[in-house]
């Protein structure tokens, strides 16, 4: 397929990508925007087919390198669309693009399709508002080699650009689906999968919880926490110890810090 050639500001094609930048457009057509080669390039990494890559070769830092990504998208099947500066910038979602975006599937799969190891080590975020902190959750999962990330009831959703740019691209990494918590806490009790939620009320610490073996560690929103049905199912309620005046963390990093001890319980 011949490449297409974009100079105006206000080509269709550029339409129809900005448009993504709504929820509503997302969940519509299972789409959405990963702005940057560096995300791009794990997604095509983890399976991902771009639908449309545009690129824009003046403002790529390395053209060779990151062109090598638009010849590979386009042998995958993308529609590739080079675009003049003044269009790309008009279509990027982030300050100072670095000439590469794609459209892309969005990421996820429904609760019944996620294939886990034996003794999978899960991350349960309930009710997060913030793509950074769900982002950063994802980075922290694909680092620590979760089995998976499942969002109950979230207000963000996993195609929210800003989702997709925190998380540096492992949401297409890393397995993630979304549920109700009602039927998130179903699926952990048929598979056999023990809860640990995180709580400042508690005084267990979370350094003597046991993680090994099948587990899930349960994190909440940033203002609320946990809901009582959350905590009500978890196996065991932890706490990271707090010497400061605030009593917790932000979701992103209160799951660094127990996913981490996690993963050394089970690498011991």
């Amino acid at each position: 397929m011949a490449e297409l050639h974009v100079t105006s500001t206000t080509n269709p094609r550029l339409k129809a990508v900005t448009a993504l930048r709504r929820r509503r457009v997302r969940e519509e057509q299972g789409l959405t925007v990963v702005d940057g080669y560096e995300e791009l390039r794990l997604a095509v990494d983890a399976g991902v087919v771009p639908r449309t890559l545009l690129h824009c070769p003046e403002l790529m830092l390395d053209p060779e390198r990151m062109g090598g990504l638009v010849d590979e998208a386009r042998a995958l099947g993308a529609t590739t669309v080079r675009c003049s500066r003044a269009a790309f910038e008009k279509v990027a979602y982030r300050e100072g693009p670095d000439g590469v975006l794609g459209v892309v599937p969005v990421a996820g799969v429904p609760l019944a399709d996620l294939r886990l190891p034996a003794d999978p080590l899960v991350v349960l975020v309930e009710g997060l508002e913030k793509p950074g902190n769900l982002g950063s959750v994802l980075r922290t999962a694909d680092a620590a080699g979760a089995s998976a990330v499942v969002a109950a009831d979230p207000v963000t959703d996993w195609g929210n650009p800003n989702v997709v740019r925190a998380s540096k691209g492992t949401v297409f990494s890393v397995p993630v689906a979304t549920a109700g918590l009602r039927e998130a806490l179903g699926w952990l009790e048929r598979s056999g999968i023990r809860l640990v939620a995180t709580t400042p009320d508690t005084d267990r610490v979370h350094t003597a919880a046991d993680y090994r073996g099948a587990v899930a560690i349960a994190v909440g929103a940033e203002k609320t926490g946990l809901t009582d049905a959350a905590l009500g199912a978890a196996a065991e309620r932890v706490r990271i110890p707090m010497a400061g005046r605030v009593n917790s963390l932000n979701a992103g990093v209160s799951a660094g810090v127990v996913v981490y001890e996690a993963v050394r319980q089970r690498s011991s």
